[in-house]
Order: C-alpha cells, then structure tokens, then sequence
C-alpha cells in the first residue's frame, strides 16, 4: 500500500507471468496519479528527465515485480530502463508485436455472436480482444468496436440493426450505448418468445380437452353403435306388439348415451320398409 500526500491510498499491483496488459494499465494510472510517468513514458522525445521522479518511479516499480526478476533488474539505475525491459520481455519484440497484433485482428473479423449467446458475453469477448490489442499498443477507435458490434450480430438481431443504423449516428455512438440498445432488444424477444411458449400451450391443453369429449356416436372415438338409446328397449331397434307381431322402431333420432346428444342414425327406415314390400 502506498499513501500519498492526500491520505489516498493506493496498492501496488503485483506482475505476473499472465497478467501483464492488466499490470501496465494499473502501474501507467498510479504513476500517472503521483506524476511521474513522464519518466517512463515522456511525452516529448528527448526531454530531460527529473532525476528525484525517475528514483521514486524505480522505487515503485521494484516493489510490483516479483523478486526473482528484481535480482534480474538490480543493474538497472533508471525508472525507464525497467520499464522498457519488462515491456519487452512480455510483449516481445516488434516482430513478435507485430505477429500478435495479427492474430488479434484475424480473431476480432472471425468473431461472431451466435444465437443464443447473450449480448453481455459477447460484448464481453469484444471488449477482451480490444483490450489486448491496446495492449500491444493498437488501438481501437470507438466508432470502429460499434461497428464490430453490430456487424457481429445473429440474424434474429437485423431489426435491431438496421433500425440503429438509419436512426443514429454511429460515428459518435458510443460501445456501451450501442451494448445497452442490444441488450434492452434481447430482452423484448425473450419476453415475446415466453408469451408465445404459454399461448401455445394453452392451445394445445385446449384442444386435447376438446378431444377427449368428441363423441364420433359410431364407434370412433370413444364411442360405439351400442351406447346410442342404451336404456330405452332391448337396444336392437325392435319390440313386439300385444299380438306377438316384431315391428321395428323409428331410430331416426335417438340420444347417445354418453353424449346425451340426439343423434340421426345412417340407417335408411324408409329404403328398407321399400325392399321389404318388394320382397313380399
């Protein structure tokens, strides 16, 4: 931890083999904070160099670096020397820079979000390649991240899209405006996808309801020629009279029994009364 004049309180980030871009970040605004990180990174080539700064820079930078390395570095007397030495010892040489950079960028064009990723994981991604390539000390212009964005999109996302590139300026749209745009659409889709979900599934325990109390009266469904006038006679569509003589009733209309609907039967009375006197 270390105090300034002004009671603030600043603690020293400690360098790791992986977390360098982070480090440089966080070293660069606290030397920044005590200014003094013109010692390190001049504003003007050439400039001379305050003598008391560049001691309190190698001060603070021997104690973010791990003690192996320190031992390594004990030669160096200048801030700007150990600096330089870390920056190239874990970005490597222009070379080596300048490979990296390229694969960063073959990764930001190749990246893409695909449907069902959120818009905060991929937005997340985005940012995370930027920020290496920053690193590497290219930097990306907010307008072009927006651009990344949007072009990054899935296709359930175009409406979205295109509405934000007639409606706003994407020049001076900022990355988290557009993130929040994205966003507050992926929400409303998942709400209509939800509404949908239940009115479909209303529809379909409704028609299974219907379905189940259908009565087809002749034997399809659940239902059979015998459950039509069930109690009323034998249920063979005949009686016999007080001389013994067989008449056959009319079952022209007759309730079902489980519907307890009046249901017209196929049977023809009339066309078989007819061949009945033909055959006498």
């Amino acid at each position: 931890m270390v105090k300034d004049g002004s009671s603030m309180t600043y603690q020293c980030p400690v360098l790791t083999p992986t977390n360098y871009p982070v480090w440089a970040v966080k070293v660069k605004t606290i030397l920044d904070a005590y200014e003094i990180l013109e010692v390190v990174e001049p504003r003007v080539l050439g400039a001379a160099v305050d003598q008391q700064k560049s001691k309190q820079a190698l001060v603070f930078l021997f104690q973010t670096i791990p003690e192996e390395m320190v031992l390594q570095m004990a030669d160096y007397t200048d801030a700007k020397q150990v600096w330089d030495g870390l920056k190239t010892r874990y970005l490597g040489v222009d070379r080596v820079r300048t490979a990296r950079l390229a694969t960063l960028g073959r990764e930001l064009e190749g990246l893409r979000m695909k449907e069902g990723e959120s818009v905060d994981t991929f937005a997340t991604k985005l940012t995370g390649l930027a920020s290496k390539a920053r690193s590497l000390g290219d930097l990306i212009e907010e307008k072009e991240l927006v651009r990344r964005l949007l072009d990054s999109m899935p296709k359930s996302f175009l409406q979205i899209v295109a509405s934000i590139e007639q409606c706003f300026e994407l020049d001076s749209m900022l990355f988290d405006e557009a993130v929040g745009r994205l966003k507050a659409y992926e929400e409303r889709i998942k709400g209509s996808d939800k509404e949908e979900d239940v009115h479909g599934g209303l529809l379909f325990a409704k028609k299974e309801n219907e379905k189940r109390h259908v009565c087809e009266h002749y034997g399809c469904g659940s239902s059979s020629r015998d459950d039509l006038g069930r109690g009323h006679g034998k249920g063979r569509g005949s009686r016999k009279g007080r001389d013994g003589e067989r008449f056959r009733c009319d079952k022209s209309h007759v309730k079902c029994f489980k519907c307890n609907e009046f249901v017209a039967l196929r049977t023809n009375v009339q066309g078989r009364r007819k061949g009945m006197s033909k055959r006498t």
